[in-house]
């Protein structure tokens, strides 16, 4: 088998997509441009003479306590007293509502927009720069990086402020060595509900009641935490947001006149506890703004603004802090902190209201004059319209101070709508993208789907050319590449990486589409047939059959947004669809049935059928039997689905949540049974299907795996659930060995996970060989042994799955060009048995895919375990089906001698794939990621971002990475389930050619690696053709409402899921070629003379 060649021109494959998704990324999702520039006191903000804005009025406050209880929604703050059975979030902080309602003049609540995406990190740099994020933004939450915008802490420190922090640890990462003191907490762990806010509590008060701080900021997470880990209606919750409501007290308690409390939410939360979309539960958070002296006049009245975006509170604080508002600020100051026109700020000093404003708007107008200067991406009419308001409102103001009369009542109005215009053009301005580069990956993805297609089409005549289909486009490439940086160097001084790949790629599929019309010119091959001219590549007929029609339509139906809401249960019934037509068409053709008896067939005037009747109406009983299961399975999995924001009164599965967030403790326990009992048939169901096919008999690594890995795995992760599930305050004596054990049991796990997928790489051979006569069969006077390979022990095994004359095919496939060798022992039985030869390929690969299927199970809730044994049983129904569509087409004697697999089953593959991503609990959406993967064996969370990002990684692309890894089987399991005659025997029925299974492509080396590419190039071409569609999607619609949060999120799976897709397929083949290296060896140990 040509091995090196398929892998070589697969990861080519692989390359060349990569690049086209690198490059429309890069095109579609840019970071806005950041001013690096710092506002000052001495900074003189125009129209102006003097700097006399910024720090020329007393502070209204020396001190601010900010305190930011993380994932604090406007719903918990609020208090309804007519509630006489509130919900575990519901009316637990009872102190706001009584400040409220007994100061009115010192205190406020309001509703705090934040801007998506509603991750820690970026509501952080939104409510200290005061700047707006990028979709792309969410991608940093991992790894924060230290802000380098002008902000408020730096501002605070540049004027000598005393900045002392304690909390959540993000905050030392965004701003290091920038605090008078630091307390920092890990913060990841969200199973940790206490550390964080123990931590704060330990030194808050003491803080509070020295003299050595001037601004106090404490970031608490056990809210945030507890509903990531039990979600908002859990009692959990109730006893968190109750310590939240004492700390606030303690906190006002402390608290003096010349001191503002600021307390906050950066993002609010979903039913589910998670945040990171932009739905209104997760963008309102609260805010509560409180003095012991009075701040504002009266009672709140119709001046208080319904909403206050987070930004607002970047030069709301600076002002009534006295330093300067950030420079790339674009909020607006909360007015009533200010007093109103025609009061005097007395004692307490500060600015009025349309003071506040006017150095507001001029701090933002220099702001979008730098901006619009460096960035020119501003649209002109818009920046024109802008700058012909800011003349407008200057002249009034500056003209009523002149003269000395009172402003008139619609210039604040003015000037507040100056500032709102500027930021929704800057928030529709930093949604820009790069038109050329997004214009150069959707042609490189395009090409390279067309050129999957082609692969897969010459298949054959590009293994037989070997190097020819790799060398030259690879050398292209690099010419190519090469020569875009030398003229970039040249032209530029510098090179950019992005055009030197494009160059290459685009270079490399030109040439490769040349080298493919080249090879596919009429030529005779080796097995008499003709291969097609290039013509016919493209044609309707080749494209326009059910099978394909199904993904171009889905890939179509991507530029909705509706479809892609509803993906989930659409998939499901497109994938039933399309199984159902399997025996349809094959009904339709006459091949579900046996023929009637034909008196010519009886006469022997014309052949017999290939299989006979009972042949015939077994593998339809079989076929029909599994599109049973199959859509049993897939009406089964629906109950696994989780909801999008958009679904309206869609309910989440009660599988998707942890068995520590149940609270019924009956329910607890039927759920881990039924997990359990899942588990443990998935693992039968490997053990027996290795098992009846003679696998476990050997004593190689892989056997090992299969014997003893697989159920001790089951066992930990078993256990891991039952350890989990355990309640904290239960078992108090037991409590150490508890966390132990949670620590121990998932690492357990994870080695021996490592331990077999390692054995099944070093040793892959399940092959167990028994002699019967040794002495016999060494002697030099007898004919060469003959051999045959049973799939079992047992007779009955033996008598279905014999390989007689194994010998003779043995050296047909080593090319020791001898004459066969005749006779064998006096009785005709083989002097050699090899059981579990007939599955050689696929037995370790599928043996692979289930150890790595019960690792990922690992890192899911344990719900999940029934809809992983659902994805198991959907497999298993569609390999059948496979092969006995395979099996009855041979009625019509279609078999051509090759093992090429059709479009149809791989298209089911590629549909279940993205049927069971929805099935385990995901989605297309930030919100829906599990993040508590990430720490399945590290519950005292990670010191770096690799480890945790992978594991979360690994949950959300379970179902990508099973199925690109397994789809080899696809290829091997027609030749598993091979009926004797099936495949072109002499004779028919039962008294044809034994089946040989597997070790036909031993026989056909080229075919094999031709039929291996194809499957691989097919399965590529169905995955790319739906990343094509949703860049298509995303590049046509980027101005559509719905582009942030449908398209672009969309987008970003669908790559992630190609990625990791493309990655695992080709571990699945490199097993496979493993594989075949392997059994090269055992046939060159087991015939010494073939191999000299």
């Amino acid at each position: 088998m040509k091995g090196l060649p398929v892998l070589c021109l697969l990861l080519w494959t692989c390359a060349v997509y990569l690049v086209g998704i690198y490059l429309f990324v890069g095109g579609f999702l840019l970071v806005r441009l950041e001013v690096n520039r710092t506002s000052t006191c001495g900074d003189v903000l125009e129209p102006g003479e003097e700097p006399v804005d910024f720090c020329r009025a007393r502070p209204r406050f020396r001190r601010a306590v900010v305190l930011i209880i993380d994932a604090l929604k406007i719903d918990f703050a609020r208090f309804d007293p007519s509630k006489s059975d509130p919900r575990p979030y519901e009316n637990k902080l009872p102190v706001l509502e009584e400040t409220l309602s007994s100061k009115p003049s010192q205190s406020r609540l309001y509703p705090f927009r934040a801007d998506p995406p509603t991750t820690t990190m970026q509501r952080i740099k939104g409510f200290t720069t005061g700047s707006l994020p990028t979709f792309v933004d969410v991608g940093n939450n991992f790894a924060s990086s230290a802000i380098l915008e002008d902000n408020l802490i730096h501002q605070l420190g540049q004027m000598g402020k005393r900045v002392v922090f304690m909390g959540d640890d993000t905050w030392e990462s965004l701003f290091p060595k920038k605090f008078h003191r630091s307390l920092p907490f890990p913060s990841f762990n969200v199973k940790d509900l206490h550390t964080v806010d123990n931590g704060i509590l330990q030194h808050l008060y003491t803080t509070m009641v020295g003299d050595s701080w001037d601004v106090l900021v404490a970031h608490f997470l056990g809210v945030d935490h507890c509903g990531h880990r039990f979600g908002p209606d859990h009692p959990a919750m109730a006893d968190k947001l109750t310590q939240m409501d004492r700390v606030i007290r303690s906190v006002i308690d402390r608290l003096q006149n010349d001191t503002l409390l600021v307390l906050m939410g950066d993002h609010g939360m979903t039913d589910t506890g998670d945040h990171g979309g932009e739905s209104q539960k997760e963008t309102d958070a609260a805010l509560f703004l409180y003095s012991p002296s009075p701040i504002f006049p009266g009672p709140p009245s119709q001046m208080d603004p319904d909403v206050v975006p987070q930004t607002d509170l970047v030069p709301t604080l600076a002002l009534l802090l006295g330093i300067p508002i950030p420079y790339s600020s674009v909020g607006q100051v909360l007015l009533p902190l200010f007093h109103p026109p025609g009061v005097a700020g007395g004692a307490v000093g500060g600015l009025s209201q349309l003071e506040a404003l006017w150095i507001n708007v001029k701090q933002v107008n220099r702001f979008l004059e730098t901006y619009s200067g460096m960035a020119k991406d501003i649209a002109p009419e818009s920046l024109s319209q802008l700058k012909e308001q800011f003349a407008r409102i200057s002249s009034d103001y500056l003209s009523s101070v002149r003269e000395g009369r009172p402003p008139s009542a619609q210039l604040a109005s003015s000037l507040q709508a100056y500032l709102t215009a500027v930021r929704d053009t800057c928030r529709a301005t930093w949604a820009r993208f790069n038109p050329l580069k997004m214009a150069a990956g959707l042609a490189i993805l395009g090409f390279a789907c067309l050129m999957c297609f082609v692969l897969s089409e010459l298949s054959l005549p590009l293994i037989q050319e070997a190097g020819a289909g790799l060398k030259a486009p690879a050398a292209v490439a690099l010419a190519a590449g090469a020569s875009v940086a030398a003229a970039q160097l040249l032209t530029r001084g510098h090179a950019e990486a992005a055009w030197c790949l494009a160059a290459g790629a685009f270079c490399s599929e030109l040439f490769f589409f040349w080298t493919a019309r080249r090879l596919n010119a009429p030529a005779v091959l080796k097995n008499g047939t003709k291969a097609g001219k290039s013509g016919r590549w493209l044609t309707a007929r080749r494209l326009l059959v059910p099978p394909l029609v199904v993904p171009l339509l889905r890939c179509a139906s991507l530029l909705s947004d509706s479809y892609v809401i509803a993906e989930g249960r659409v998939v499901t019934f497109l994938l039933f669809s399309l199984a159902l037509y399997i025996p349809i068409h094959l009904n339709w053709d006459g091949l579900l049935l046996p023929p009637s008896p034909d008196p010519l067939k009886t006469a022997g005037l014309l052949p017999s059928p290939a299989l006979s009747p009972s042949t015939v109406r077994k593998e339809s009983c079989a076929l029909l039997a599994c599109s049973g299961l199959l859509i049993g399975s897939l009406f089964l999995s629906l109950s696994f689905h989780g909801c999008r924001e958009e679904q309206g009164l869609c309910q989440p599965s009660p599988f998707l949540s942890s068995l520590s967030r149940l609270q019924d403790s009956q329910i607890k326990n039927l759920h881990y049974i039924l997990s359990v009992v899942s588990l443990g048939i998935c693992t039968y169901l490997l053990r027996h299907c290795l098992c009846h096919y003679g696998n476990l008999n050997a004593s190689g690594g892989a056997v090992f795996a299969a014997r003893w890995v697989l159920p001790l795995l089951s066992v930990c992760l078993g256990l891991h659930w039952a350890v989990s599930a355990t309640p904290e305050d239960s078992f108090r004596n037991l409590a150490e060995l508890i966390r132990l054990a949670q620590l121990a049991l998932p690492r357990a796990a994870f080695c021996l996970l490592g331990l077999g997928l390692g054995l099944i790489w070093l040793d892959p051979l399940t092959v167990f060989v028994k002699a019967r006569a040794a002495g016999s069969a060494r002697g030099a006077h007898l004919p060469p042994p003959r051999y045959r390979a049973s799939t079992g022990i047992s007779p009955q095994a033996e008598l279905h799955h014999l390989i007689p004359q194994i010998y003779q095919r043995m050296r047909r496939s080593l090319e020791d060009g001898e004459p066969a060798g005749g006779g064998g022992e006096a009785d005709g039985r083989p002097a050699v048995e090899a059981y579990g030869l007939g599955t050689v390929y696929s037995a370790p690969l599928l043996l692979f895919g289930g150890l790595l299927g019960i690792g990922l199970l690992l890192l899911h809730p344990e719900g999940m375990a029934a809809s992983f044994l659902l994805l198991l049983l959907e497999m298993g129904a569609l390999l059948y089906i496979h092969a006995s569509s395979i099996t009855l087409s041979g009625l019509q004697g279609a078999y051509s001698g090759g093992f090429n697999v059709p479009w149809t089953p791989v298209v089911l593959w590629s549909l279940a794939a993205t049927q069971f991503f929805h099935a385990t609990g995901h989605l297309p959406t930030f919100p829906s990621i599990q993040w508590s993967a990430a720490f399945v064996g590290f519950p005292n969370g990670h010191t770096g971002t690799i480890v945790p990002a992978s594991l979360v990684t690994l949950n959300t692309f379970a179902s990508h990475i099973l199925f690109a890894v397994s789809c080899p089987l696809l290829l091997f399991w027609p030749l598993v389930c091979e009926v004797r005659g099936s495949r072109g025997g002499r004779g028919g029925g039962e008294d044809g050619e034994d089946a040989v299974m597997e070790m036909r492509l031993r026989e056909n080396p080229q075919q094999f690696s031709s039929a291996l590419l194809q499957l691989s190039t097919r399965y590529l071409f169905i995955l790319g053709a739906q990343v094509f569609s949703s860049v298509c999607a995303a590049a046509i619609l980027r101005r559509h409402l719905m582009v942030w949060k449908v398209f672009a999120p969309k987008l970003m799976f669908e790559a992630s899921g190609f990625l990791m897709s493309c990655l695992f397929l080709l571990v699945g083949v490199t097993l496979v070629l493993r594989v075949d290296v392997a059994v090269g060896r055992w046939f060159k140990r087991l015939v010494p003379d073939a191999s000299r």
